[in-house]
């Protein structure tokens, strides 16, 4: 009768040269945009700022009428 016995691993792990790799073209930063998505936003929340950007709107454009006149 012939047992195969096998070492048990003792390494499960190592974070060996991974900082390394990772810093050769830099750690960056997730880009942030200007006007960020409204997606799952709080439908209240999104009419009223349509309502006011609308508003924001007529009162710029107002404004430039008057100062070009």
């Amino acid at each position: 009768m012939i047992v195969d016995v096998k070492m048990s691993k003792s390494k499960n792990h190592t974070a060996h040269n991974q900082t390394k790799k990772a810093h050769r073209n830099g750690i960056k930063k997730p880009k942030t945009y200007k006007y960020p998505s409204l997606k799952g936003v709080d439908a209240k929340f999104k009419r009223n700022h349509r309502y006011a950007l609308h508003g924001t709107a007529k009162a710029l454009a107002k404004a430039r009428a008057e100062k070009s006149a």
